[in-house]
């Protein structure tokens, strides 16, 4: 005979007889990026690269004891400073974040940090802002990044440029934290090397002048011109120079190095040369094999270092038992650097297992990262020239 019990009473009896299961924890990381503006076309890419390091920390059922991580992606549109802020607010105030990746873009990154992160002790993680303001400033600890400061970028442009014999040159920068702090570094290291800047000249994100501003640069010489510039503004300017025939080779720094210039411009670019933040290491192969398993293009400009910087965040909260920021902050530095086993991506399961056991380990990640004071890396660049419309890497320094 089949006894039939009511809906109530059969809850109540699978009450009495199975478990309760505790609320599974998760961990909450906000991904704070220019998911429009000049570099709408870099967002996507680095976001992939972060969540795959926090889907492959959940995958492995080890962080904090079985938490979950969740991820909200806020945008910063790279030049709105004061959207930037909201959109941080937002993640911190209502979505509730444990850790911030991001910002994209060095301006938005120094008012999130002045003005929200600060006030509410977030802890900050970016994989691009390079600023060699964000070096100098007060972040009260809280703010780490995994690419280089810009005081490098300056000195590795100057030295890629004097080896190629070139003496002379124009230069053109986006008046922005970025566009300003980079110009100045690379002056100084351009006539340090015994180069000659002809011109120094800001140039505007959206300019019908662009066609004058190239003219003028050109009518003070210089055999190439170095654009210091984002994916809106600095593609404009080289499109506009080369119609005029005012120059035919550029110095493409960082930021530019998009599939929006290679849209703007296209084959004319060939021949033209920068450089980006990238090592050779062992991390980097393993990283575009995952990320090339997962659906989408590892090698894009910082998809890798916005994996480390995830997977630092979440390896900080391990080593320190928790997802407070104020007890993981001090933790970050510590799985970052030697001594320690040395952890590449794809082995955060097994970096997870170690910290929950009390080993110490070294994370070098993709970007083979190394933490110095105030929590950035001394950094390595991939010197490119661009050759039928591919950049193609020369070497890295």
């Amino acid at each position: 005979m089949t006894i039939r019990l009511p809906a109530a009473s059969l809850l109540l009896a699978m009450s009495v007889t199975t478990p309760v299961m505790a609320q599974e924890e998760t961990v909450e990381l906000g991904v704070l990026l220019g998911f429009s503006g000049p570099t709408e076309s870099l967002a996507p890419g680095m976001a992939n690269g972060a969540r795959l390091a926090m889907t492959e920390v959940t995958d492995s059922g080890r962080l904090l004891g079985g938490a979950r991580v969740n991820a909200t992606s806020a945008d910063s549109t790279c030049t709105d400073t004061g959207a930037a802020t909201v959109a941080a607010k937002h993640l911190i105030e209502t979505e509730q974040i444990d850790g911030l990746i991001g910002g994209l873009c060095s301006g938005s990154t120094i008012a999130v940090l002045n003005d929200v992160a600060m006030a509410n002790g977030m802890v900050m993680i970016s994989p691009s802002a390079t600023a060699h303001e964000l070096t100098t400033m007060d972040d009260e600890g809280l703010f780490f990044r995994v690419s280089p400061s810009d005081a490098r970028q300056g000195e590795v442009m100057a030295e890629i440029i004097r080896d190629r014999d070139i003496t002379e040159v124009a230069v053109s920068y986006t008046d922005n934290d970025y566009g300003r702090s980079l110009a100045s570094i690379f002056e100084q290291a351009f006539k340090n090397a015994g180069g000659t800047v002809t011109s120094l000249a800001s140039h505007e994100q959206h300019h019908a002048k662009h066609a004058a501003d190239s003219n003028a640069l050109n009518a003070l010489g210089g055999e190439v011109l170095v654009v210091i510039g984002h994916g809106q503004g600095g593609p404009e300017l080289i499109r506009a120079s080369l119609d005029a025939g005012a120059f035919e080779t550029f110095v493409l720094s960082d930021a530019l190095v998009s599939p929006a210039i290679m849209e703007a411009v296209g084959d004319d670019l060939d021949g033209s040369f920068g450089q980006i933040p990238g090592t050779d290491s062992e991390g980097v192969e393993i990283y575009i094999d995952l990320a090339s398993a997962a659906g989408f293009d590892g090698s894009s400009p910082y998809s890798g270092a916005s994996y480390d910087a995830s997977a630092l965040m979440l390896l900080a909260m391990q080593s320190a038992g928790s997802k407070d920021p104020s007890e993981y902050v001090d933790h970050v530095m510590t799985v970052a650097n030697a001594p320690g086993i040395p952890i590449l991506p794809g082995q955060l399961d097994r970096a997870l297992e170690l910290l929950a056991a009390g080993e110490d380990i070294d994370y070098e990640g993709v970007t083979d990262v190394e933490l110095i004071e105030p929590g950035e890396v001394a950094g390595r660049y991939r010197e490119f020239v661009i050759d039928d419309g591919e950049y193609v890497t020369v070497r890295h320094r």
